[in-house]
């Protein structure tokens, strides 16, 4: 018999996997919270509690579709989900889109694991961008694999340099993974650059993983280029959903689309379903949302453009965070986020952690830290752009604020 531990211990697995978005800071503001404070959350892209709603058609199908959807659907997910995500690619270029192409889950984060652990074996590594969204880290070193960082570049708007990534391609190297439009920076990648990511899985035999959440929250006319359309050589797994262009993130509405050679991975797609067997299926009358959205007005347009409230907060942060002393940021050309610079030589930062908890105990504000991200220093935050222009307002004026007061020394500088 097994002698008694003297403790259940988490497994070793989980060492090194972090995600601090939803870790200590943000654990701190709900002690806050409980203590009767009320704190203004910038950290996390949640549509809703910023007054973003769902389309009404989608409650309605969703609704009218509860009766039905008491069951298991097939672990693939449901035909007519799955036959209007095939038809919104084919829109997109993908002519050959089929609804066998097309897999559902909870939420791209379920996606991702399961795509990462259907393909790694132990020390297999993958190429992820820094700064990243932490999930993929995450879920690769879960999986087994070897998270291997590439750096996007600040001063090139946040873009990936192509040379710097084929450098770091090993003969362990299974897959490239591609955020675009990019959380945290909101950088959307032009075509040549996507090309020559396309071109370095194709010389290397690696599988592109494109990670395409924010396809439909880009400004200023930006091109939004799915990876999926710029070969049909290269195996290609997108992942998109319901989350943030239809603001249903509670719904856990995702979906992969496969595409390319897709001959040469019929081991790899029979590894993929039994992991999705496994878990039976997506959430049922959350699929009955997809074809509802897919087919309707795309309303999300209404909020991307001048005057729409997605383009002029977006605005409103950029210039309010740029008017403060040494604060840099690029302007971001999608998603819901800006990635600010502190400059060290004002804001001589170590642990940028204990920063962004400092500013939340002083001024109620909650953002995430750069290192949360992946990324190289710790001069950076992110923070989410959902809020209304006055409420932005007010909190960036409360950022400028703090920092003041870590200027001047009257904030203990961490």
């Amino acid at each position: 018999m097994r002698p008694f531990a003297e403790e259940f211990v988490q497994s070793p697995k989980l060492a090194s996997v972090r995600y601090d978005v939803r870790g200590p800071i943000a654990q701190e503001a709900a002690r806050l919270e409980r203590e009767g404070h009320r704190i203004t959350r910038l950290n996390i892209g949640n549509p809703a509690p910023f007054g973003f709603e769902a389309p009404d058609s989608i409650l309605q199908t969703m609704i009218r579709e509860l009766p039905t959807a008491q069951g298991y659907s097939d672990s693939q997910g449901i035909h007519s989900a799955r036959v209007a995500i095939a038809q919104y690619y084919q829109t997109r270029g993908m002519q050959d889109a089929s609804p066998e192409d097309v897999w559902l889950g909870n939420g791209v984060s379920e996606l991702i694991s399961m795509v990462l652990t259907a393909l790694l074996g132990p020390g297999d590594e993958v190429l992820i961008p820094a700064p990243d969204y932490p999930l993929w880290t995450g879920a690769t070193k879960l999986a087994g694999g070897t998270p291997v960082h590439y750096i996007c570049d600040e001063a090139n708007r946040w873009w990936p340099d192509p040379e710097e990534i084929e450098s770091k391609v090993t003969d362990r190297t299974r897959a490239l993974v591609l955020i675009n439009p990019n959380n945290p920076t909101g950088a959307v990648y032009p075509r040549e650059v996507l090309e020559a990511l396309v071109d370095i899985c194709r010389r290397h035999d690696l599988m592109l993983l494109a990670d395409e959440i924010y396809e439909n929250i880009t400004f200023d006319q930006v091109e939004m280029v799915n990876a999926c359309t710029l070969s049909d050589d290269v195996l290609t797994v997108t992942f998109s959903g319901l989350s943030k262009t239809w603001r249903v993130a509670g719904f856990r509405s995702g979906w992969i689309y496969i595409s390319g050679p897709t001959h040469r991975a019929k081991n790899y797609l029979e590894g993929l379903a039994l992991l999705m067997n496994m878990r039976m299926c997506a959430n049922v009358p959350a699929q009955h949302a997809i074809q509802a959205a897919l087919g309707g007005h795309q309303s999300i347009e209404d909020l991307i453009l001048p005057q729409g409230r997605l383009y002029e907060q977006r605005n409103t942060a950029h210039e309010r965070l740029a008017q403060i002393e040494g604060v840099t940021v690029e302007k971001a050309d999608g998603a819901l986020y800006l990635f600010p610079r502190l400059d060290p030589e004002i804001y001589p930062i170590d642990d940028d952690q204990q920063f962004v908890i400092e500013l939340l105990r002083q001024q109620k504000i909650l953002v995430s830290h750069g290192r949360a991200f992946n990324w190289i220093d710790s001069q950076h935050f992110r923070l989410v752009t959902l809020p209304s222009v006055e409420d932005l307002e007010t909190a960036i004026d409360s950022i400028a604020e703090f920092l003041d007061g870590y200027r001047s020394g009257a904030v203990a500088r961490v």
